[in-house]
């Protein structure tokens, strides 16, 4: 039986909460084993037919209608006030799996998830008996930037960046609670890396595609928001040096259309997919990214190397603007609102390759080395701390992989 147990609180507003989630629970399998129980909870789409619903229209605005987010955002906030002490919505099932698994520790890696949430915690189980602790996944500041992301009770509070940690200081959390760690990614994300050659191989026997070419990766979320059907058309007067890799996510529809499309223009080399798991390596094969501003794929892109064009067709969600902003002040990334917009950029980079490459450099000076290890050492000391124990990490990689 695992010696420590964490409670991981997470929802499926997008997929970036749900994606570190799951890095978190392999991490912590990779370094302990069988010593560490992680136990997922999507606590707002299970406590409350409320949230649930709210989920679902959140998701419905990111598909269809980014420039609605504005009002629901403003609506969401409202939970720092409902929560300022304890859980006003779901609380019942909350207690439950308190009650029933009586977590060492409660990460939490959603904004609306942290206020009340860590008190209600505490009261039920006992201060000296669980921690608690976010992971927040926001590049900056601003509008956008939740309020229910800072609960100052919170034992451990993580950032992506040091900006996004300074507007939490600002928000009422304690510096010397404060940490900046990095981009929680998957371990296999870390470890598969490709040299010069396995990219080679992976464009021509994965992907069926040129080396040499320059590659412009079309991306999407998990629930397949996309406008690929309109910026490919801007690739073909380049036909003749530029490919694509195309993604569509859990959208059927999408994926059908591009097939399509695909055979009735072969001038141009274009891989499809739907869901891909293999994001991180479609980045390591191209030299520029479209996606709108999710921080799941934004900080992939940051740690491969892939300069970002946004995707602001139809206008950008608040979360989405922080991310945009960073990158935007940070690197000068291009971000269009329209196909003709993109059109340009290619047709630009196209015309005189020395502009991508200094937009490239500039994106390139934003990344930073990380030890991927020490947030998942950090969290689950403070597990330790709550349970009374002492467990040895085991050293990272543990065993060679390829992709």
């Amino acid at each position: 039986m695992a010696r420590v147990r964490i409670l991981v609180l997470t929802s499926s507003t997008g997929a970036g909460h749900d994606a570190r989630a799951q890095a978190f629970a392999e991490w912590c399998f990779e370094l302990y084993r069988h010593e560490v129980d992680v136990r997922i909870e999507q606590m707002l789409e299970r406590s409350s037919g409320v949230f649930s619903a709210g989920v679902r229209f959140y998701n419905w605005i990111q598909k269809r209608s980014p420039w609605l987010h504005k009002a629901f955002y403003v609506f969401v906030e409202l939970l720092s006030l409902l929560n300022r002490r304890s859980v006003s919505f779901g609380r019942g099932y909350y207690e439950q799996v308190l009650r029933e698994y009586r977590p060492h520790l409660v990460f939490s890696v959603h904004d609306c998830l942290n206020r009340g949430y860590f008190q209600f915690a505490r009261r039920l189980l006992g201060a000296e008996r669980v921690r608690c602790a976010t992971y927040c996944g926001e590049f900056s500041g601003g509008f956008g930037y939740s309020r229910n992301w800072v609960e100052p009770s919170a034992d451990l509070y993580v950032s992506r960046t040091p900006t996004a940690r300074d507007y939490a200081v600002k928000l009422g959390m304690p510096p010397a609670r404060t940490r900046v760690r990095g981009h929680l990614m998957r371990p296999r994300q870390h470890l598969e890396v490709l040299t010069e050659a396995g990219r080679r191989e992976y464009l021509e026997e994965k992907l069926e595609l040129q080396p040499g070419r320059f590659t412009v990766f079309l991306a999407t979320g998990g629930n397949g928001a996309n406008n690929h059907l309109e910026l490919l058309p801007r690739l073909l007067p380049h036909a003749d040096r530029v490919q694509a890799v195309v993604i569509c996510g859990r959208n059927r529809d999408a994926y059908n259309q591009l097939m399509h499309w695909r055979i009735e223009h072969p001038e141009l080399n274009c891989f499809v997919d739907g869901f891909s798991e293999d994001v991180h390596l479609l980045m390591q094969v191209s030299q520029a990214i479209v996606t709108r501003g999710g921080t799941t794929t934004c900080a992939k892109a940051l740690h491969f190397g892939c300069p970002i064009i946004f995707n602001a067709i139809g206008g950008v969600m608040p979360q989405e603007k922080l991310t945009v902003k960073f990158f935007r002040n940070g690197a000068g990334m291009d971000l269009i609102a329209s196909a003709a917009d993109f059109g340009r950029i290619i047709d630009g980079w196209m015309a005189d390759r020395a502009t991508y490459e200094r937009r490239r450099q500039s994106f390139l000076n934003l990344r930073y080395e990380e030890d991927p290890t020490l947030v998942i050492r950090e969290l689950v000391d403070l597990a330790q701390e709550a349970a009374g124990t002492a467990l040895p990490a085991g050293p990272f990689p543990p065993r060679p992989r390829k992709p």
